[in-house]
Order: C-alpha cells, then structure tokens, then sequence
C-alpha cells in the first residue's frame, strides 16, 4: 500500500482527496492536517518507523504556505515526496513549486484519476507532470518568453499579492499567515515597486489580468 499524509486546511477538499484515494485500492491516507503545524505534530508522531511514501500538500493555508513547507522540507533534508494539489491554474504555480522541490503538481479542479495516478508516479520516487506543465518546461528551454512581472517576487510576496487582490484587508492577511500588520505592509510595499504599481487597484487589476485570481 502507498501511504499518505494530506496537509490541506479545507475538511471537505481533504475528504474528498481521501475518498478519491480510497477507492484507487492501493493507497492508504494514514494522517490529515490543517497547517503547517498540525503536519509538524503528525509528523513527529509517525516517526521514522511509520514514514508515508507522498505528502499531498496545499499551496494556500493559513500560516506558512505549501510552498513555504516546501522550502522547510527541502531545507532540513527531508526525504518526504511531496505532491502539491492545488486550485490555482499550472502555469502560476507549479514550476515554483518544483523548484521548492515538490515531485508534482496537480489542479484540484482535474480529472480525479490525474491525482491517483499522480501519487502512484511520485511513490516511486518519479516526478510527475501534467502535459500541461510538461509543455511549460520545454517552451521555456527551446523558446525562452520575457518573464513576467509577477514571476519576480519571492514566495511571500506572490501569496501577499493574491490576498490583496481577493480582497483581504492587511490586518486580516497579517492574522491568517501569523506575521505582524507591519510585515505584510513591508511585502505589499515590495509588490508594488516590483510591479510598478502605485495602490491596491492597480495590484487588483494586474491580477485579474494575469489569472492570479478569479474576475
């Protein structure tokens, strides 16, 4: 059996991850968490002697982000395969993700059998990809494209970027990644120079216009 950890701060999106894991016959959910750390506690508890084979993991949670995780993982030398599971669209996302040294990534809104076959692929130490990302990957060895603007931010800066153009106010995105009122100002200061925008419209529309978030 395959066994997984989900790490998505949604009971219902983690359901059904289960449930679609569940049905595949050789996958086994062995732990949940909401956040960053609950998944350290679970961890912890587990222990060497009862490791899982994929950690299916959120970008956007409260707290430190998936990719943040990511980062902390690739940082202590954790051998843990990591398949990032994510409603944000591929081409935002996922090659950051890889390069935090995620073994995958898959849109939560896919075909469920992209996910099975996901984890199968990751089990086995192999990275997985869509052929959307594939297409991604080699578009930009053979035919490198002007990066965009928002490619350009760090991790932090990007997650800032898209609470503010969802509509969150400062204090409330200052509570939900655990920084201080101040911290968050700093980063939206930074989006905004990278950006060459001047209020949180601007930032609102830019988002709009690049598919960072829904119109």
């Amino acid at each position: 059996m395959i066994r997984v950890i989900l790490c998505d701060d949604h009971g219902l999106i983690r359901r059904g991850i289960r449930d679609t894991l569940a049905d595949s016959g050789d996958i086994e959910v062995i732990g949940e968490a909401g956040d960053y750390t609950e998944l350290r506690g679970l961890l912890h508890k587990l222990g060497r002697d009862n490791p899982c084979d994929v950690l299916v993991l959120d970008i956007n949670m409260p707290g430190r982000s998936g990719l943040d995780v990511l980062h902390v993982l690739k940082d202590e030398g954790s051998t843990l395969r990591t398949l990032i599971v994510s409603m944000y669209p591929e081409d935002q996302y996922a090659i950051r993700a890889l390069r935090a040294g995620a073994y995958g990534y898959v849109n939560k809104g896919g075909d469920p059998a992209t996910l099975v076959a996901a984890v199968r692929t990751v089990a086995q130490g192999r990275k997985y990809v869509t052929p959307e990302i594939a297409q991604m990957l080699v578009e930009s060895l053979t035919a490198p494209v002007a990066e965009q603007a928002h490619h350009k931010l760090s991790d932090r800066e990007l997650q800032t970027l898209v609470m503010i153009a969802s509509g969150k106010r400062l204090s409330d995105i200052a509570e939900e990644l655990m920084l201080s009122p101040k911290t968050v100002s700093v980063y939206r200061a930074r989006v905004l120079e990278k950006l060459a925008l001047t209020n949180n419209s601007e930032l609102t529309v830019y988002a709009i216009r690049n598919g960072l978030v829904a119109s």
